[in-house]
């Protein structure tokens, strides 16, 4: 367990805590010594087993050759007397046979075959029948060759052959000691060329990669405004784009969070302000308790109640904790019921509410969480339209989905800022300024509780002039069959 345990400390050392450059670099250091190996280990079997196996190969030939001219020779002789201690015979039996055109066989002459350039002959020894050597190469092993030699059906002799792996002489210790300082200087400038692209490779690889690590140590210091230039299209490039939109996204949002807390600092301090100076008016007796300065009072408060409504409702929408308690209803008496609600106030401003809906239309929903986004368009039109103006609200069915839309007047929006309507404490400052009142949640919640219900919202440019919000809210489907 402790060498496990010492060997995962250096792998974790050296390898897993280095930077990009190192790690690159053990890398391809690690694939020159494992080609280098591979080369080495193919070039010995390749060796050993095809060009050593060929020169055997062409050496037994030649010994099978031998062999007639040898057993004629003693059967000439009577026995190996004749060449102890005589090279030049014994090199003469050695000779090719050559065959003339006319068939016949002669022996004389200069000859050469492959296994004389290789130096097979000098790896022959001729021994007696006791296996005593006559005459060859001295140093017959184990493993050497023996071919034997007969005369009248017994053995008067053997031929040995020692294979070409068995003998390593001075000229083949120089050359193996020649390789192996050959394949010493390839691996090291294999090293150095290793490390030479390692520097230029991570050069263009960490220098992008840097520059996102150090904004990104900015950002989280709160720097929203960093950005990382995208100078390729690959992998790093698309991981600076990535970087670049997360800035905005957090830039935009810290911008959003800031205006929410002026914004909702002013919604709170108005009213509170007039609260406070209503009841210190009351204290001192310059205001008098009567129902004029009860409802202005009930009126702040209940502004104050809205707002921290919507701010409790919105957080737990965002948490995921809003309940829904969704059963067959009939969303038009909803509608129908909403405006009528809100019919005095929109006559009180001059504004006309007019509604075009179906007798029935049946959804599965939550009633209350439905009622909470009828009013919240309701407020939103009546908040944000000018005086005189009006509202005119139709629902239809269309595959099977129920399509509210709330068609309003002038002021419009401008197109640029149309998307963001439904983005929390978003307010159009130009037309649909804080005099109207309202801290920019309404359209938000809607947009939480219409997702709740698997269902859509948008909003485009009314052919009224103002803003057309678009609502779309899966119908009831057994209720479709029926009304078929």
């Amino acid at each position: 367990m402790s060498i496990a345990h010492s060997i995962a400390e250096l792998t974790d050392r050296f390898f897993y805590r280095a930077n990009i450059r190192l790690k690159l670099f053990y890398a391809m250091l690690a694939l020159i010594v494992a080609v280098i190996a591979a080369i080495n280990g193919a070039g010995h079997y390749i060796f050993n087993r095809d060009f050593l196996g060929y020169l055997n190969e062409q050496a037994q030939q030649r010994m099978e050759d031998m062999v007639p001219r040898l057993e004629q020779a003693y059967r000439e002789h009577g026995n190996w007397e004749f060449l102890r201690d005589n090279p030049r015979a014994w090199f003469e039996l050695m000779k090719p046979a050559i065959v003339e055109h006319s068939g016949a066989v002669r022996t004389s002459g200069p000859t050469f075959t492959p296994s004389d350039l290789t130096g097979a002959t000098l790896r022959f020894s001729l021994l007696d029948a006791r296996r005593q050597l006559v005459i060859g190469y001295p140093e017959v092993g184990p493993d050497a060759r023996l071919s034997p030699l007969m005369q009248d059906d017994v053995i008067v002799g053997w031929v040995a052959q020692t294979p070409f792996e068995s003998v390593i002489g001075s000229i083949d210790l120089r050359f193996q000691q020649s390789q192996f300082l050959a394949q010493i200087i390839i691996a090291v400038v294999a090293v150095m060329l290793a490390a030479f692209l390692v520097v230029r490779i991570s050069g263009v690889l960490t220098r992008p990669l840097t520059r996102v690590a150090r904004a990104t140590h900015r950002l989280a210091g709160g720097d929203y405004a960093i950005r990382v230039e995208v100078e390729s299209g690959d992998e790093v490039g698309m991981l600076a784009q990535d970087f670049n939109q997360l800035a905005m996204t957090l830039e935009r949002n810290e911008k959003l969070r800031r205006e929410f807390m002026a914004d909702v600092s002013h919604e709170l301090r108005t009213p509170l302000g007039i609260l406070n100076g209503q009841l210190e008016a009351l204290e001192d007796g310059v205001l008098q308790p009567d129902a004029q300065t009860l409802r202005s009072l009930k009126s702040e408060v209940e502004h104050l109640n809205k707002l921290v409504g919507d701010l409790y409702d919105l957080s737990l929408a965002d948490a995921g904790a809003l309940t829904y308690r969704r059963t067959d209803i009939d969303l038009a008496p909803l509608l129908r019921d909403s405006a009528a609600i809100y019919a005095e106030r929109f006559s009180q401003r001059g504004m006309t509410l007019t509604c075009s809906l179906p007798a029935t239309m049946p959804v599965h929903a939550d009633a209350a969480r439905l009622q909470q986004l009828l009013n919240n368009l309701f407020e939103n039109s009546l908040r944000y339209t000018d005086s005189g103006g009006r509202l005119q609200v139709h629902a239809q069915l269309l595959q099977q989905h129920w399509h509210l839309v709330f068609d309003d007047s002038e002021p419009g929006v401008p197109p640029e800022v149309m998307a963001r309507l439904f983005d929390r404490f978003f307010r159009v400052e130009a037309s649909r300024n804080r005099a109207s009142g309202g801290a920019g949640l309404g359209l938000a919640i809607c947009r939480r509780i219409v997702d709740a219900h698997q269902g859509t919202i948008g909003a485009t440019a009314s052919p009224l002039g103002g803003l057309r919000v678009s609502v779309v809210l899966p119908a009831r489907a057994e209720d479709e069959e029926d009304r078929a």
